[in-house]
């Protein structure tokens, strides 16, 4: 009967006890959740770890305590560049530990496969991120948002074609989840399905109409389709969700683009006017004028060219606005002082290609016949070689004539050779090979050339005077 009393005692003091243990462990983790509620993590990891003391077997400390971790990281690392690899950072460590800890005490339990994968996610380790989000579908495959973080670390990883599966899936169950329409639009274009880019796009825009990524996405995609009114149509409204220099240079350029000079220079004045420290806002409102002058010339348009790209070197010394200037000058006959700008806009990073383009025109009005060539070479080592032939010919024909003109024959004749590489191999140009050929030494390549002119045209001044200089 003793033994009976002492045993029934026991039996409650031990269910007193883990009652109470069990109480006191609710309200750590309460606690907890109220201090990481204000995002005082150092409270919260606090209370967790308390919880975790009194009961070292549950699964729900260590998934508290790791996700207290993983929000200090997230505030430690605001402002970070996305894109830089993080470094070690203990929070990680440890939110990393204790989720692994909690997936070991409850291997059926999603949520810490979802925290370790937004861990692996902000420290760029995609292919685990991915890894362990789909390790969350297999146990629940009805949650969209973690079916769109899977995608997201697809996408991140380069993989588009496995994230449009996974957003698939989160549409199939949330078919007004903006977020993964736009960025089912991003996985189609990587993949060039641009007309299912276009709709999946346009679909976010109807579901989120404020999301202003998925209307610069949008907008783009309607600039490359040619698409001009969709396109100001977006940015229209991007000026409206997010009024700013950038979104008004955007649209003033449109507009131009789309041959409404007077809404484009309207627009890019306004901007100018209402943003006075924006220096592009003039960059664009003197390549407007600067483009309207330039078939004709028209005086007034390229001094308003001039006045509006002055305003712009004072404040910005990138290499496109010094281009412009200098295509302005050059337009002016003011070759000395453009010759010095688009020096200056060549040695920008990152040098505008058509720099080295109008240099070379300055340079060779001026009769520097060498920096003409070195800058004609290094456009074409920009832009890459010409695809039409002609235009090719002629641009090697230039090249091989400042040549010439630096004291350069031998160089002369390597272009004159990639001239003739093109339709219209004409006597002249042979003629002007040869003589080349012949002030570098090679007398005999020289009267070979003539003699191919002369069958080309047998009557050729030029080509008999200088047969005759060689004999």
């Amino acid at each position: 009967m003793l033994t009976l009393a002492v045993l029934v005692c026991a039996t409650a003091i031990y269910g007193y006890s883990a009652a109470r243990r069990e109480r006191t462990f609710r309200q750590l983790v309460d606690r907890g959740d109220a201090a990481l509620a204000r995002d005082d993590t150092f409270s919260a990891i606090e209370s967790f770890s308390g919880a975790i003391t009194l009961k070292e077997d549950a699964m729900l400390g260590y998934l508290k305590r790791g996700e207290a971790y993983r929000r200090r990281q997230q505030l430690d690392s605001a402002g970070r560049d996305p894109h830089q690899v993080p470094k070690f950072d203990p929070a990680t460590d440890a939110a990393m530990r204790d989720l692994l800890r909690a997936t070991e005490l409850d291997p059926l339990a999603p949520r810490p496969l979802e925290l370790l994968g937004d861990v692996n996610y902000s420290m760029l380790r995609y292919e685990r991120a991915a890894e362990r989000y789909q390790s969350y579908i297999e146990l629940d495959d009805r949650s969209p948002k973690v079916l769109y973080k899977l995608a997201l670390a697809h996408y991140s990883g380069r993989r588009p074609g496995a994230g449009i599966t996974a957003l698939k899936k989160a549409i199939a169950i949330d078919d007004r989840f903006a977020e993964a329409f736009y960025l089912l639009g991003l996985c189609y274009r990587d993949t060039q399905r641009r007309d299912d880019s276009l709709r999946a796009l346009e679909t976010s825009v109807r579901l989120a109409p404020a999301m202003v990524q998925a209307r610069e996405e949008l907008a783009d995609l309607y600039g490359r389709l040619g698409r001009i009114d969709d396109r100001i149509a977006q940015l229209e409204a991007l000026l409206g969700l997010n009024p700013g220099p950038s979104r008004q240079v955007a649209l003033g350029l449109a507009y131009w683009r789309d041959g409404q000079f007077d809404r484009a220079v309207t627009t890019l004045g306004h901007a100018a006017e209402r943003y006075p420290d924006n220096a592009y806002a003039y960059v664009a409102l003197g390549r407007v004028w600067l483009e309207r002058a330039q078939p004709r010339p028209d005086r007034v348009d390229l001094s308003k060219a001039l006045g509006a790209l002055q305003e712009a070197v004072g404040n910005d010394d990138s290499s496109e606005a010094l281009t412009l200037f200098g295509r302005a000058l050059l337009l002016s006959q003011d070759a000395e002082a453009a010759e010095t700008v688009l020096q200056q806009a060549t040695e920008r990073l990152p040098a505008d290609p058509q720099a080295f383009y109008y240099l070379a025109d300055a340079a060779e009005r001026r009769g520097h016949a060498d920096r003409a060539r070195r800058a004609l070479v290094d456009y074409r080592a920009l832009e890459g070689e010409e695809s039409d032939v002609r235009r090719r010919a002629a641009f090697a024909g230039r090249l091989a004539n400042l040549s010439m003109q630096a004291g350069d024959p031998a160089g002369a004749v390597t272009w004159y050779q990639r001239a003739l590489e093109g339709p219209g191999g004409d006597a002249p140009l042979l003629v002007k090979m040869a003589d080349a050929q012949l002030r570098s030494g090679a007398a005999d390549a020289a009267r070979a050339t003539i003699e191919k002119a002369l069958e080309t045209d047998p009557f050729n001044r030029d080509a008999r005077a200088l047969l005759r200089r060689i004999k």
